[in-house]
């Protein structure tokens, strides 16, 4: 289940569990959908992340690429302990910091500082 909340250009994406070859492109397309209708800043809320493997990696560095290119900005936040040793291991902490929370993320604050719309999007 995708979960997706819009605040004028603003928009907040709940990613499922696992974000992984089954679903990065459909999770990718939606986000790339939500661009197109003028979302400027995009949060991944990856709180619920339990698994991501290397297509959603590359789903949300192509997301934030996209959004570069609009002059927008991509937000990843609550990603677990885990997933954050990763993305420093990977050194995409310098491409697109983690936020501690969606909050901060939304607050803009630096990351290394500290109406609801559902959608499906199963495994096929």
């Amino acid at each position: 289940m995708l979960r997706v909340r819009v605040r004028h250009d603003t928009t907040v994406v709940r990613l499922p569990s696992e974000v992984d070859h089954e679903n990065a492109s459909d999770i990718g397309a939606r986000c790339q959908e939500l661009i197109e209708e003028g979302c400027a800043t995009l949060v991944l809320d990856a709180s619920d992340v339990q698994y991501l493997d290397s297509s959603g990696v590359s789903v949300i560095v192509a997301l934030s690429s996209a959004l570069d290119s609009r002059a927008g900005a991509l937000r990843l936040a609550a990603l677990s302990d885990h997933y954050q040793q990763v993305w420093r291991i990977l050194g995409l902490d310098t491409l697109l910091p983690v936020f501690p929370t969606v909050r901060a993320a939304l607050d803009g604050h630096d990351a290394r500082a500290c109406a609801d719309v559902g959608e499906s999007l199963g495994h096929a």
